[in-house]
Formats: structure tokens, C-alpha cells, sequence
């Protein structure tokens, strides 16, 4: 398509809302304050009030830095390291794992895996992987004191100074804010850098910080095209663009507008090769949007189910490489009886200019929300809960007895209720869901190919014969990225977790519990923050068979039935046919490489209230 950039808006109904409150951000020069980082636009008092908003100047300070993290990368290559291992959670590693599955098939860099999970089965399969000496170890953490990262360089620095004694910290480079005590750890152990990130970027917004730029270097990734790419994109949504033509801030007002008016589902379809790229946005829409009651919530697309699976509460955003727009499969047509919105890039290095797109999309959704994008005040919770359960793992050896609600067929519930039998539990739990609701399947299991099987299965059932919108995440990662519109978002969730019983486990250096307790003390942590805020929540332990257990539990599903939702079945399809009449319009944007602009029909008469 000539080297474009393409959006296309097909928002039917909807349309003339958002025209009239992009009209209302001109005339309050929304773009300019924006990048001035006016906290005003964030609900603050002052516009000197801090903010975390350094990341819109990221590709020019790391473009100007990049000489010297490309010197440090040939170091590491010349000194005969094979292999590198990020250690990270939820910010610090999902830009990373993102670089690592987008580019699997092209690297010519350094073997490259991510850690992000306390799952023991896969610490000890990556730890299997690599040849421990040869091995350089990422230890990537904002705060410097995230309790899975510290783990996970306790047990490592452990197996390199076996080896290496005290020369282990040659192995080591950290990644982290000035002052955090990483800092000192790294300083103590002789790590073989620390590389000091922007403390006015928070840990969702740093993609194209060090965090993402240092590992997409070693994996020998063309970091400079990608950070052109995101500065032409910075330029094309830049403080001169009016607010009508800035695709990111266009964008980032649709995903408010819609959510205010009940369609809070962003459900996002991407091509398989950047399927990865949705756990990434994931974090950044769920955790900066989700709180005070309201939020925008991402789901992935996939699997695709018929159209009256989907509700009213939905809207699709679309992702397309240019040169396939002609293949059918990548629209499909019952889009458009939803408000959607089509991307269309050029090639994998425009993740670049997305991460600059949609960081400033939901910094800009924020604003229209009138919430802070950029604070989390509910992740700690679960946190404090996990904290909690530790110290009494520590004291007597053993995380605390729960009372289970029901054992059937081996698998082990815990629920407010008990019920006879498996079926009358979910049926229980699902009683009062209707249109605008959720289910979040949360998996503190190992995340493989049949284990991601059973969940879509389950996710395409529910969806299909109960008509709310389902999402299958693993935890921990999902603590540091949903987790946040979990508890902080709308009332309206419904959430099964799943644990099991380690095959394999593996005891912290220096703690007095394992990885196996630290997992389950995360999922039952959560649990209970969820409970705080009123939230519905299963906890469904499947033993050590866990893909057996799935199987079974995966056949409860299959049992549930659909009445619960008829009134909201006739609902939405009187809503579709409304959209659907109103949707034929469709607002198109086309620009060169340089300049990403989008064109929307605003009219010049004055701005009609807003609902």
C-alpha cells in the first residue's frame, strides 16, 4: 500500500459523541497541554504536579544512547555469552517477551528467553535450557523490590556462584530506576552493569526505554529502525496536530467514549505474528484505564466466535499488515455490526510507532475518563495479602488451611458457597451475570500448549452459550497488568482461578518457602483482594495432574446453561440492528511514512452537550 500508514473508523452511531468531544479538546488545546505533561488534563491540581510522562521524548534519548548500548551488546557477544535470560515482571518484561515471539524467526542475536512467571515446572525447564556460565541474566525491575524478580535472582545468582563464586556478578546486568535498591545489590555483587532507566517513565509507558531497548538489542533486533519509526509516529500525533487529526488521540477518545457508553470490551485481533503484542497493550489499557469504577478492558479476539456470541458491550479493534488487506480473513465481516476500528502497518519494526500510538491513546483515554492513567492503586493489594500469607509460611512452614467448598472428581473448590455438585457452584457464581459482564479465567498454571488449549475451549463455550466476554490469563503476569481493572474497574467481573500441585518444585535461596508456595500464596492473595471489592471469585485447585483436571473441569463448563442470559440476547440484537444501519459510514485516514494523520468529518456547528 505504498509505504502507508492506514486507520480506518467504523463507529457508526457512535461517531458524532466522539466528533463532538475531539471539537471540545481543540478548543481546550488538549494536544499541546498533553505534551506540555499538563497533570490538569489527569484530574491533579496544579500542571507542575508530577506525572509520569517522560516517555514521549523516549526515541529521541534513546536514539541518542543507542551507540553505546550497541557497544555494550558486542562486549557481550565478544566475552562468549550464548544466551540471556531477562528476569521481570508486568512492565519491566512484557515489551521484551513482545521483541522475543514477534522477531523468533529472525534474530541473529543472542538466544533470548523471558522469566515472568513463579510457575516452578518452568524455572526449572529454562534452568535446563541454558548452560548457566555462558549465560547473562537481565534483572529487570523499576522499584528494584518486586518480590518475584528478587526471587528469581536469589535462585540464579545461587546457581551461577556455584560455578563462578564470587565472580557470579560478571553474569548480571540490571535494569532499574536511580536509587532503587537494585541499584545497591548490583553495586555489592559486582554486576557487570546497571543500566539507570528514566525515573519519569512508569513501568507500563518504558517499551522504548532501556527496559525494552537494551534486551531488543541483544537479541540483535534493528532497534534504530524501530525507534525512527516511533519517532515519526510521535511526530505524526505530535503538539502541533489538531486533536481531529492525531490518530493516537482519535484513537485513545473512541476507547473513552465507547467505554462510557457501555462498550468497555476492546477486543483486539491481531496477526499471528504479532499475537504477542496483546499482552502488552493488555497491561497498559487494563492497568492505566482501570479504576474508580470505570475502565476500558482489552480481550484478545482470538478464538473467533460467531457473531451473537459477541454483546453490545463490545468493540474491535483490528490490526492488519498493509500488503494482506486484500485477504478476507483479516476482516472478518460480522465486524461490522460493532463499532470497530482498523489499523493497518507496514512490517513487525512498526511496533515502534504502535507502542508511541497507543501509549498516547490511553494516556489521552484517561483524561476523557477524568481518572490518573498513570498510577495503580489496587495492584499493591494483592500484593499486601501475598505478603501476608508469606510471613506465615515463614512462621509455620506451611501456607494456612482453607475450607474447601466442594471436592468432586478429584478437583478441590473453594467458593463463598457450598453446592452439591460442580455445575451448581459455576452456575452459582454466573447467576447474576448479564450484559456488560465478564468472566476472567486466571491460570497459576504452566503455560503451555495444552494448558492454553483447554482455556480457549472454555473461553469459546462460556462465550458462545452464555454470551458475556471471557479472557484467559496467567498469573502472576496478569497481577501486574488486568489485575488493576480487576478490582479497580467496573463491578462487573466474575473470576474462576486455577492452581495446582507442583510435579517439580524448587526452594528461594535465603526464603523459607518455595516457588510452588509463592505461586499458590499469589493466586490465593489475589483471591482475597478480590473479595475485598465485592468481586466473585472461585478458586479451583486441579492437584498435579492439572491437564487432566482441566479436561474435567472443562466438562462442567460444557454443562452450563444458557437462560440466564435470554432477556440479554433479544437486547443486543435489537442493539445490532440499530449499529448496523448507522455503521455503512466509514471514517478513512491515509498519510505518508513521516505523517500518520487521521481525517475525521467534523462539522463546524457548535459542540452538542455531552451525555
Amino acid at each position: 500500500m505504498n509505504n502507508r500508514n492506514e486507520l480506518f473508523l467504523s463507529l457508526g452511531k457512535y461517531q458524532k459523541r466522539i466528533d463532538a468531544r475531539l471539537r471540545l479538546m481543540q478548543n481546550k488545546n488538549f494536544v499541546q497541554r498533553l505534551w506540555n505533561k499538563d497533570a490538569t488534563l489527569f484530574g491533579k491540581e496544579k500542571p507542575s504536579e508530577s506525572i509520569l510522562m517522560g516517555w514521549l521524548e523516549l526515541p529521541d534519548k534513546m536514539l541518542d544512547v543507542l551507540p553505546s548500548i550497541n557497544e555494550f551488546c558486542k562486549e557481550i557477544r565478544n566475552e562468549g555469552f550464548d544466551h540471556v535470560v531477562l528476569l521481570g515482571m508486568g512492565g519491566s518484561s512484557l515489551a521484551p517477551l513482545v521483541f522475543q515471539k514477534t522477531f523468533a524467526e529472525s534474530l541473529n542475536g543472542l538466544k533470548f528467553t523471558v522469566l515472568d512467571t513463579t510457575e516452578p515446572e518452568t524455572i526449572k525447564k529454562i534452568e535446563n535450557e541454558v548452560n548457566i556460565p555462558t549465560t547473562l541474566f537481565i534483572v529487570a525491575s523499576k522499584s528494584g523490590s518486586t518480590a518475584e524478580v528478587n526471587a528469581f535472582y536469589e535462585y540464579f545468582y545461587y546457581r551461577v556462584a556455584a560455578t563462578k563464586r564470587d565472580r557470579a556478578g560478571e553474569n548480571f546486568i540490571a535494569i532499574t530506576d536511580s536509587g532503587s535498591p537494585l541499584v545497591q545489590l548490583a553495586a555489592r555483587k559486582k554486576f557487570r552493569k546497571t543500566f539507570i532507566n528514566f525515573s519519569d517513565v512508569g513501568g507500563r509507558f518504558s517499551a522504548l526505554s532501556y527496559f525494552g531497548i537494551v534486551p531488543a538489542a541483544l537479541m540483535g533486533i534493528n532497534v534504530k529502525e524501530i525507534l525512527l519509526r516511533a519517532k515519526a509516529m510521535a511526530v505524526a500525533c505530535g503538539p502541533l496536530v489538531p486533536a481531529s487529526e492525531n490518530s493516537a488521540v482519535v484513537l485513545g477518545t473512541a476507547m473513552a467514549e465507547l467505554s462510557l457508553k457501555g462498550c468497555d470490551k476492546l477486543t483486539y485481533l491481531m496477526p499471528e505474528e504479532l499475537s504477542s503484542f496483546g499482552l502488552w497493550m493488555e497491561q497498559l489499557v487494563a492497568e492505566s484505564t482501570g479504576k474508580e469504577d470505570k475502565g476500558v478492558l482489552p480481550f484478545n479476539g482470538q478464538p473467533l466466535c460467531s457473531q451473537d456470541s459477541y454483546g453490545s458491550d463490545r468493540f474491535f479493534v483490528n490490526t492488519i499488515f498493509s500488503e494482506e488487506i486484500s485477504k478476507s480473513s483479516d476482516h472478518p465481516v460480522f465486524l461490522n455490526d460493532f463499532p470497530h476500528i482498523d489499523i493497518f502497518i507496514k512490517d513487525k519494526l512498526d511496533l515502534g510507532k504502535e507502542f508511541i500510538r497507543w501509549e498516547i491513546a490511553t494516556a489521552t483515554a484517561g483524561a476523557v475518563l477524568d481518572i490518573d492513567p498513570f498510577d495503580q492503586p489496587n495492584v499493591q493489594e494483592s500484593k499486601m495479602y501475598t505478603d501476608k500469607l508469606l510471613k506465615i509460611v515463614e512462621k509455620e512452614g506451611q501456607l494456612p488451611k482453607m475450607e474447601p467448598s466442594l471436592i468432586e472428581n478429584g478437583i478441590i473448590y473453594y467458593a463463598p458457597d457450598k453446592r452439591e455438585n460442580a455445575k451448581d457452584l459455576i452456575e452459582t457464581l454466573l447467576n447474576t451475570a448479564g450484559g456488560g459482564s465478564y468472566l476472567a479465567f486466571q491460570a497459576y498454571l504452566p503455560e503451555e500448549e495444552g494448558v492454553q488449549k483447554n482455556l480457549n475451549d472454555m473461553q469459546k463455550i462460556i462465550q458462545t452459550n452464555l454470551k458475556i466476554a471471557v479472557s484467559s490469563q496467567f498469573g502472576p503476569r496478569y497481577l501486574h497488568s488486568t489485575g488493576q481493572f480487576h478490582k479497580g474497574g467496573p463491578n462487573t467481573g466474575y473470576f474462576i482461578q486455577f492452581v495446582s500441585n507442583s510435579t517439580v518444585d524448587i526452594n528461594i535461596p535465603e526464603n523459607k518457602y518455595s516457588f510452588g508456595m509463592l505461586k499458590r500464596a499469589q493466586a490465593i492473595g489475589d483471591r482475597e483482594a478480590l473479595m475485598k471489592h465485592n468481586r466473585k471469585v472461585i478458586l479451583v485447585d486441579l492437584g498435579e495432574d492439572y491437564i487432566n483436571g482441566l479436561n474435567t473441569f472443562k466438562h462442567v463448563i460444557e454443562t452450563l446453561q444458557p437462560a440466564v442470559n435470554n432477556d440479554k440476547l433479544a437486547s443486543d440484537s435489537k442493539v445490532k440492528r440499530k449499529f448496523s444501519t448507522s455503521a455503512k459510514k466509514t471514517t478513512k485516514s491515509t498519510v505518508p511514512e513521516a505523517i500518520v494523520l487521521l481525517q475525521n468529518t467534523v462539522s463546524n456547528t457548535s459542540n452538542p452537550p455531552l451525555e
